[in-house]
């Protein structure tokens, strides 16, 4: 079975910046927002322009754990199943930072759509007791407020 377990920052400042080693824009689109489970679709573009599309099921979150399903698929079948989504779209550039230890990431999300501004620090665990060092430019943890899940944005 394939489960994420993650934890979700606010970001105080732009400091994380100077510390990214990568970014990419994503756009994303929910197709189901069912309680207990959501269906989403995404595109991932890179700085070069190249192009990946993901279909994700995704179950609701025990704790800081959840079922995870993502397969890729193409760009237009992405692009097909977009209309679906309805309003339900999020627009969005990721950045990526090393993480302590070094096994980890930090995913910095910067939303344009909706929430113009917001900023949103994630860190997948191998485990839920798993040890990371918490970066100056974390705020509040959010993990379980449902008001920064990507699907109810």
């Amino acid at each position: 079975m394939n489960t994420e377990i993650e934890r979700k920052y606010l970001v105080r400042d732009d400091s994380f910046r100077a510390q990214a080693t990568t970014h990419y824009d994503i756009i994303q689109g929910y197709i189901s927002r069912e309680p207990g489970r959501t269906v989403r679709i995404r595109l991932r573009t890179e700085a070069d322009g190249t192009q990946q599309a993901y279909l994700t099921i995704k179950s609701k979150m025990q704790s800081f754990t959840r079922f995870e399903w993502e397969r890729p698929i193409t760009v237009e079948d992405f692009r097909a199943l977009l209309p679906l989504c309805g309003s339900r779209i999020i627009d969005k550039t990721r950045y990526i930072l090393p993480a302590e230890p070094a096994s980890l990431k930090w995913e910095i999300d910067e939303f344009r759509v909706p929430n113009a501004g917001l900023l949103l620090a994630e860190i997948e665990l191998p485990a839920e007791d798993t040890p990371f060092v918490k970066p100056a430019f974390l705020g509040e943890e959010v993990t379980s407020d449902p008001r920064y899940y990507n699907a109810n944005m």
